[in-house]
């Protein structure tokens, strides 16, 4: 009976150790960017987003690549990528990598297509420095890349990031004019269902957010810039890129989030929706 007794307490503690790794091990896995403040001792040497078009221009359907690399000037705690793309303003991916004691991070996808297509992505570069004394500080960077894809049945298909003839010119206005529909319908019917008056805020597209890299946003030091969009980014991998690759998720439902910064500098909102469900995003801004 005592020997029951002690091979059931062993069991016991086994699978509560086990239990407790998987747990912390699945809580690592998916909690990897957190804002730390910005270590100005270390930086990225290397930050890209490229989205190109992989097969012969008349193969139908067509191919595309789409990549995200990033390397610091010396390896960290914690590397970690999340990258984002958008066709026609619809979501068409998430891509996402985390690794211990590296300086570099490599993403790439190969996705079949139909349409003419406006794809745009956003790449958030993140790493995690620990130093002596648990102190941690983080570094972070946003590339973004685009590509217009013309597909007519009548010529070769055309990949351009600039028009180069009235033919790509054309397409591009017609690309560009369908995206902004969409997207402009879908972000008023978003703010009307939270009852968001957007005269209190500015809007800023997340596919536009690259640009806050070295400006700030209005009203905004670039210090105050900077620990805004790393928390910004920390909400939106948690929320909208996890739920994203869970696999289950009907991406193509979901368009480019739109970032409210209010006007009098105490919050911002991410507006999106994921799997036909409304969400708000909150973020405090401190003094």
């Amino acid at each position: 009976m005592m020997l029951y007794k002690w091979l059931f307490s062993i069991l016991f503690l086994l699978f509560i150790t086990l239990a407790s790794f998987i747990y912390f091990e699945h809580t690592r896995s998916i909690q990897t960017i957190t804002y730390f403040p910005i270590d100005t001792n270390t930086s990225f040497t290397t930050a890209s987003t490229q989205i190109a078009l992989t097969s012969e221009k008349d193969q139908q359907p067509y191919n595309i690549s789409w990549t995200s690399q990033s390397k610091s000037n010396k390896q960290v705690y914690l590397r970690q990528d999340a990258s984002i793309l958008f066709a026609n303003g619809r979501l068409k991916g998430v891509s996402s990598k985390w690794q211990e004691n590296t300086d570099k991070i490599y993403l790439k996808k190969e996705l079949s297509c139909e349409n003419s297509s406006y794809f745009q992505a956003i790449s958030f570069h993140y790493g995690e420095v620990h130093y002596p004394e648990d102190k941690i500080k983080s570094i972070q960077q946003m590339s973004h890349d685009a590509l217009y894809v013309a597909n007519s049945p009548t010529v070769p298909i055309e990949p351009f990031s600039t028009p180069q003839n009235r033919f790509t010119a054309e397409w591009k206005e017609k690309l560009d004019t369908t995206t902004k529909q969409q997207l402009i319908y879908h972000w008023n019917e978003l703010m009307q269902h939270f009852q968001i008056a957007s005269g209190d805020y500015h809007s800023i597209p997340l596919t536009s957010l690259y640009l806050y890299n070295e400006r700030s946003l209005p009203a905004m030091s670039q210090a105050q810039t900077d620990q805004i969009i790393g928390k910004l980014w920390e909400g939106l991998y948690k929320n909208y890129i996890i739920p994203a690759t869970s696999g289950t998720s009907q991406l193509e439902s979901s368009y480019i989030p739109l970032v409210l910064v209010a006007k009098d500098r105490t919050h911002l909102l991410v507006l999106f929706q994921l799997d036909g469900k409304k969400e708000k995003l909150i973020q405090r801004i401190g003094n």
